[in-house]
């Protein structure tokens, strides 16, 4: 008799657990799911709308879940940004900065804020400190206060961003001010972040508002057709163990020790291990239960549930199926660039969150102390120089870019770097002879920069003096007659 709260747990019943002799099955659990109350229901459509509370408990639950939302980000975030800063003491300037970045947590706050703008469809993040949140923030005096950074998603900012909708207006679809439960933050101290393009008199219902949408609106019926794939391989994997023992049947009248006989034997199959001899008729056979017809329509199914998921998330397809594209391709190298050229974009969205810890670790980092430090470092270039004059230089020098995701191998990387080393080396050889000294000298250190550059090819730095450069005057070679004349006087 099978056991009706191991079926349950299970989420099946089958013909035996019911005792009626009707085969059924009911998805539940002993334990509440929100997820399965959510997607299990039928109301759900292609086309349903997302609310607030389905779209987190996709989030939170759902195996491809965190892998649409969370993911793409951390994909992005996995180099780091190359950061140079012209005409400054660069070593200096950068490791204060990155200092400080990991100081503020940036990294983990600006993925938090993007992943629950795809989550939603929007979210926030705000810079608090000791003063009232709805005047500016004080970035002269930054580098001295108290700050702290929240993350807030549309719940938090409900009825501040629903956007207006008249088309004469100025902030028409554009976020213009912020509050986080009732409290309003000026917009210095704010970046809303939203996923997708707002449109037109059209309402986000996990937003609250006329935002954008979130990444699971187009995509929530294959999301539910994917957690009846789950239950399809928990179905098959519990069926899997199953054996079928065809036994010749007993008569029409069974005496009670005619039961046990068959009910003995069956246990005896049911125990029976590897090294066990279990006795059988000849006309009898143990199988396992049949389930090859199952394989190719729940592959295909599964496969292209996965396809409709990628494509309504706009998505390479191998970021949610994990499989490359390597048919007509050639060993995946198509689907990373593909997959290269999304989080391209990705680091786009990420654009103003960057530019808004950008400013805030700045000022932070390369603080009026840290200032003085530099001029008893560098007395010659910066001993009378004013530290807003500094900073400012500092600050429009600044220039993070991303490296590129696909990546060479050193070997390709070491022939790239000859083949510039070379050219340059070509440029110098023709201008040098035709050029005056001055402009000779800022040739040659131009040179020297890009022999330092290949990291590769050099590991020690080549180190010139432009001045000495520009005064050295080489001697005259000696002429033949001249040394012919040299010599009779000896």
């Amino acid at each position: 008799m099978t056991n009706r709260r191991g079926a349950l747990i299970m989420g099946i019943w089958d013909s035996n657990t019911r005792g009626d002799g009707a085969a059924s099955m009911s998805i539940g659990s002993s334990v509440p799911s929100p997820l399965m109350d959510l997607l299990s229901v039928d109301a759900i459509v292609p086309g349903s709308p997302v609310s607030y509370q389905v779209a987190k408990e996709i989030f939170i639950n759902h195996p491809l879940g965190a892998e649409m939302a969370e993911n793409p980000c951390i994909l992005a975030q996995s180099q780091k940004r190359e950061i140079q800063i012209q005409g400054s003491p660069e070593r200096e300037l950068k490791q204060a900065f990155e200092e400080e970045w990991e100081s503020l947590k940036a990294d983990i706050n600006i993925r938090n804020t993007h992943t629950l703008s795809r989550v939603y469809g929007i979210a926030s993040i705000v810079v608090g400190d000791s003063k009232d949140n709805a005047t500016p923030i004080d970035y002269e005096n930054l580098h001295s206060a108290e700050i702290y950074f929240n993350v807030v998603d549309p719940l938090n900012t409900a009825g501040s961003l629903v956007l207006d909708q008249d088309p004469n207006s100025k902030n028409f679809m554009k976020p213009s001010g912020i509050a986080v439960a009732g409290m309003p933050y000026h917009p210095s101290r704010a970046v809303v972040i939203m996923n997708e393009q707002p449109v037109y008199i059209s309402w986000s219902n996990s937003a609250f508002g006329f935002v954008g949408r979130s990444v699971f609106q187009r995509v929530l019926f294959p999301l539910k057709s994917y957690i009846q794939t789950m239950l399809t391989d928990d179905f098959i994997q519990a069926k899997c163990g199953m054996l079928v023992a065809k036994m010749q049947s007993p008569g029409s009248i069974i005496d009670q020790r005619t039961r046990s006989f068959f009910g003995l034997k069956r246990s005896m199959i049911k125990g029976a291990i590897t090294g066990n001899v279990v006795s059988i008729g000849i006309e009898e056979s143990v199988e396992s239960l049949n389930l090859q017809n199952i394989r190719d329509a729940a592959e295909f199914a599964r496969n292209n549930i996965l396809k409709n998921i990628a494509s309504g998330a706009r998505m390479p397809a191998s970021m949610i199926n994990k499989d490359t594209m390597a048919e007509g391709f050639g060993e995946g190298t198509e689907d990373a660039k593909d997959k290269a050229r999304y989080i391209d974009g990705i680091r786009m969205e990420l654009a103003p969150l960057y530019k808004f810890f950008d400013n805030i670790a700045m000022r932070r980092a390369w603080s009026p102390d840290f200032y003085k430090s530099i001029q008893a470092k560098y007395p010659d270039d910066y001993g009378d120089t004013p530290y807003e004059t500094a900073f400012y230089a500092w600050k429009n020098a600044f220039l993070p870019t991303w490296p590129n995701l696909l990546q060479e191998p050193d070997s390709e990387k070491s022939k790239t770097d000859d083949i510039i080393l070379k050219a340059a080396i070509g440029v110098f050889e023709a201008l040098a002879p035709t050029l005056d000294p001055e402009n000779r000298a800022r040739t040659a250190i131009w040179l020297a920069d890009v022999v330092n550059a290949r990291k590769l090819l050099f590991d020690s730095q080549l180190m010139l003096d432009e001045d000495a450069i520009a005064a050295y005057t080489p001697p005259a070679p000696l002429t033949e007659s001249g040394a012919d004349s040299d010599t009779g006087r000896d």
